[in-house]
């Protein structure tokens, strides 16, 4: 028992626990976002406004933080990744003013984007074999741990308020310390011998056709996450719902994603990678045009519609992943950086407005049409290479 604390299955097994929980965090703050702007007093189009720069200020440096994870033969990057998400996205939700919910939320953005490059460049670095399956495994794991985060936040938020939610740091600090202890360091034989200079780095990647066209989709796929995540929280507590029961449809959301995630290798080795991306970004169109006729008269159809809304968009995530680490398998943890982190900054570029244009066209409205720019953009999956 002692030697499997030393080998790459150990390693993979902690990974992706700490995945759970960095993601957990990742959660938190979506479902309660309405009820700290209702506490801080600032309305919807702000509020996509400030997840629109905390998501910019982190995610669009994960490839920054992949190239130096490639670089480096320091686990620092999952190690403080997990501690700044744990400290300070709880501490976000007891801010006392907008300026410090913005410091906090972006320290703790930040510590996911420390922590996602290298991670999932780890289970690729750590796979002697079933590569594919660790992948599924380490993604799911991650959806799964976004899907807690909402039911949890929403739940301490209902019992014991936004000011305690701080409570909830110890478990990220706790794995942390343990994941420093159990995924083994790397040794001097594996490191790359011929590292590229960082400008030449990204040109390569940029450059490279069949990795443009899965940012493409990446960023579709973020798209629908991003936009229903954020705006559905607002029409929800508009109707009157509870907290806990806008945490639960995040949950039912991420968890169905998760599902999606685990059953993508599988399902890819019977459709193959490209039926799955097809089917990923078309089906969200007529699952939310379906949602506006019920949403009002019969929530429980509703919520279960926005469920396989999320089991649609993560089908695509770990073939994302795999494709684009087997097409530059040498920037294992830079492409990383840009599928999990740069399509969601690009994209949370796009929807900084969001919350203006939603107030003024409705929330319903506006995700309709943007369920459409995916089903429209599957188009180019067919220029992909399968291989």
């Amino acid at each position: 028992m002692k030697d499997f604390f030393k080998t790459g299955k150990s390693a993979i097994v902690w990974l992706c626990a700490s995945h759970l929980i960095c993601d957990i965090y990742g959660g938190f703050i979506n479902p309660i976002l309405p009820f700290i702007a209702s506490k801080l007093g600032f309305t919807m189009a702000l509020a996509t406004v400030l997840v629109a720069v905390t998501q910019i200020c982190s995610n669009m440096l994960q490839p920054l933080f992949g190239f130096f994870a490639d670089n480096i033969l320091k686990r620092f990057f999952v190690f403080w990744g997990l501690i700044l998400a744990s400290a300070f996205i709880p501490l976000a939700a007891a801010a006392p003013n907008t300026y410090l919910l913005t410091i906090f939320m972006i320290c703790g953005c930040l510590g996911g984007s420390f922590y996602h490059p290298q991670s999932a460049g780890y289970i690729k670095r750590f796979s002697a074999s079933s590569y594919s399956n660790n992948m599924g495994v380490y993604v799911s794991l991650g959806s799964v741990g976004f899907a807690i985060g909402p039911l949890m936040a929403s739940y301490m938020t209902q019992t014991i308020g936004l000011e305690k939610l701080s409570y909830a740091s110890c478990l990220g600090i706790i794995l942390a310390l343990s994941m420093f202890l159990f995924v083994p360091k790397i040794s001097l034989t594996d490191k790359q011998p011929d590292h590229k200079k960082f400008i030449s780095t990204f040109k390569e990647i940029l450059s490279n056709k069949q990795m443009d066209f899965l940012l493409l989709v990446a960023m579709m796929k973020s798209l629908v996450t991003n936009s229903f995540c954020v705006l559905l929280p607002f029409l929800w507590k508009n109707l009157g719902y509870t907290p806990f029961y806008i945490g639960f449809a995040i949950f039912l959301f991420v968890f169905a994603g998760a599902v999606g995630s685990f059953l993508s290798p599988h399902l890819e080795k019977h459709f193959g990678s490209k039926k799955i991306l097809y089917f990923s970004m078309w089906a969200t169109l007529p699952m939310i045009t379906a949602f506006t006729f019920v949403y009002k008269t019969m929530p429980i159809v509703s919520m279960c519609l926005f469920a396989i809304i999320g089991f649609t968009t993560m089908l695509a995530q770990p073939v994302l992943l795999v494709w684009s680490q087997k097409i530059l398998p040498q920037y294992k943890s830079v492409v990383s950086g840009f599928i999990n982190g740069f399509c969601w900054g690009t994209i949370a570029l796009v929807l900084s407005g969001l919350g203006t244009v939603a107030q003024k066209f409705g929330i319903i409205n506006v995700l309709v049409v943007l369920s459409a720019i995916p089903a429209i953009s599957s188009y180019y999956v067919k220029y992909l290479e399968e291989k």
